[in-house]
């Protein structure tokens, strides 16, 4: 029994992207085994089996962006496999693909119905893998020429993959109708990734696709592209490495080509352009459906897109670039001619991560509320856990006391730990206290959440955080991690800074932000004396809440922090 895995609830996430296959077609697995790892902006997720059996086909590749219910693999369970004697069609299919009919049969149309039920027995599906490409590890799909539905002869163009020094062209090396695309462009694939699957007629002609255009599928097991080149279908061109592919290139395909998703405008045709000059000009805000390619085939290369940006600057004209909502863009600079530059791609958490904090800026008026707190007794305390932390194995750092602080200081102050609604009419007030809190990781900052922080100690808190803080700097955190925040604080620690405007992380009302904890002369009544101070920035919807509020939060949570027997009350 063949049974579909399916991307499991991911939240509130729309779309995950795929970042790494654990198996292959025919590995057997068990229910704990991992299928795929996806990842969104915030985390990463490893995606079960479920159940045991051995793997029929996987529907996605690494790069795809799959959302809840999206069909990732096909397993077929272990008992029915081995309960299941082979189907005598299968030796029929063996024997039709090895001596094909020497006449062409009636097409689908004009068959009976006796007829057609013998054309579903008779073809078969096909997997297309990526061939020999040399010594290349991974390449890039630039171009998908297909679609589901699809007829193809044997010599029609599937993909396009480029490595970083050449490209080659994958044709299907036997006509059929195409099933599924398993791959989309921006993939990275590898020999025997698998592309497409198609449907092929067994013992039809070469010359007549039509044969096929209209047989329904009934075969179960797939063929390999092993199966295919029996038939000498798959030509020996495919065993040449990249570099002598891109001598041979035909000229591309117009008719069926599939929209780039990479382009600036998102509009972009059948624009034909590598990953890098993709890159460049989404840096550049560049449309390359206004970029004339001047490379092979009118192919677009890096000189087309820096030519068009110095003439578009010459002619200050920004029609022909990318500009969002009205707001007038930045200039574009060609850097290289001041001299030496260099592209540096961001991590994919950075670039998720800009776009979050660029909507929550331009759609929040952000108001900004500074204070000290005096911590002198706080951090007394602190030193005297030391030793017990050692024992326990736990360090005790400011942030735990923070922590527990804002949730006092959330409980009187109800408004800073809601949202509002999407007509911003209603408070959305949380009877929950869930705290994230910003780290700084290698891949870009991640906000990890404490669940019901209210109801944690001292040691509590100080052993989630630390858990939650090494999860995130080695990716490991889970959906549910990042996920259900109320309140957040962004913490520089030692880091340095005497203030910032820490960004609200919406639908949030405020965030928190503390920065290093200084040594400062503080007036007593009769003398100067050395007092711990810690700043606080308290940045927050100035909609839902207005400055007399936040000067009363921050000075209550203060008073908090410089009497921390208050948070035993």
């Amino acid at each position: 029994m063949t049974q579909e895995i399916r991307i499991p609830d991911i939240g509130d996430v729309e779309e995950v992207q795929v970042i790494e296959l654990c198996v292959l077609p025919g590995d057997t697995v068990g229910p704990d085994d991992v299928l795929i790892v996806i990842e969104s902006d915030k985390a990463s997720m490893e995606v079960p089996a479920g159940v045991s059996g051995v793997i029929e086909a996987l529907t996605v590749v690494v790069g795809d962006d799959v959302a809840e219910g999206h069909l990732i693999a096909r397993i077929s369970s272990a008992a029915a496999s081995e309960s299941v004697e082979p189907e005598p069609q299968t030796q029929i299919d063996e024997t039709a693909i090895a001596e094909p009919p020497t006449s062409n049969e009636a097409t689908a149309d004009s068959q009976p119905e006796t007829d057609r039920g013998q054309a579903a027995q008779d073809s078969t599906r096909v997997e297309i893998s990526v061939p020999d490409i040399g010594e290349a590890q991974d390449v890039a799909v630039i171009e998908v020429s297909v679609s589901v539905g699809d007829r193809v002869g044997a010599d029609d163009l599937l993909v396009v993959v480029e490595s970083d020094k050449a490209s080659m062209e994958i044709p299907a090396g036997q006509e059929g109708k195409i099933l599924e695309v398993h791959v989309t462009e921006g993939a990275e694939v590898t020999e025997g990734t698998l592309l497409v699957t198609l449907e092929v007629a067994v013992g039809s002609d070469s010359g007549d696709a039509s044969n096929t255009a209209d047989a329904p599928t009934t075969a179960d097991a797939p063929a390999t592209i092993a199966a295919a080149t029996t038939q000498g279908s798959v030509s020996d061109e495919q065993e040449l490495t990249l570099a002598e592919k891109q001598r041979q290139l035909p000229a591309p395909p117009v008719a069926g080509s599939k929209p780039e998703p990479e382009s600036v405008s998102g509009n972009s045709g059948s624009v034909y352009a590598g990953p890098a000059v993709r890159r460049l000009a989404r840096e550049l805000g560049v449309d390359l459906n206004n970029v004339r390619g001047s490379g092979m085939r009118d192919r677009i290369v890096k000189d087309d897109v820096k030519a068009f940006v110095k003439s578009a600057l010459q002619d200050n004209s920004t029609s022909k670039l990318a500009a969002g909502s009205g707001i007038p863009p930045i200039p574009l600079v060609d850097f290289s001619k001041f001299g030496p530059v260099e592209y540096r791609p961001l991590t994919r958490v950075r670039i998720v991560g800009a776009t979050n904090l660029h909507r929550s800026w331009l759609n929040i008026p952000h108001v900004t509320q500074h204070d000290e707190a005096d911590v002198t007794e706080l951090e007394a305390f602190r030193s005297s856990l030391k030793e017990e932390g050692l024992n326990r194995g736990v360090k005790v750092t400011p942030l735990s006391f923070i922590v527990k602080a804002c949730c006092y200081a959330l409980k009187v102050f109800p408004t800073f730990n809601a949202s509002l609604d999407a007509e911003g009419k209603n408070f959305i007030l949380k009877k929950y206290y869930h705290v994230g809190f910003a780290v700084d990781t290698e891949q870009g900052l991640m906000v990890p959440v404490i669940k019901d922080a209210d109801q944690l100690g001292i040691w509590e808190l100080s052993e989630e955080i630390s858990a939650l803080a090494s999860k995130a700097r080695e990716q490991k955190l889970g959906v549910n991690d990042m996920r259900g925040g109320s309140f957040s604080i962004s913490s520089l620690g030692a880091i340095g800074g005497t203030g910032f405007t820490p960004i609200i992380n919406a639908p949030e009302i405020a965030i928190l932000g503390v920065a290093r904890l200084t040594n400062k002369p503080v007036w007593n009544g009769t003398e100067f004396a050395p007092r711990q101070m810690l700043p606080l920035s308290l940045s927050y919807d100035h909609r839902a809440v207005n400055g007399a509020e936040a000067g009363r939060f921050v000075v209550h949570l203060a008073s908090l922090l410089g009497d921390i027997r208050r948070l035993s009350l």
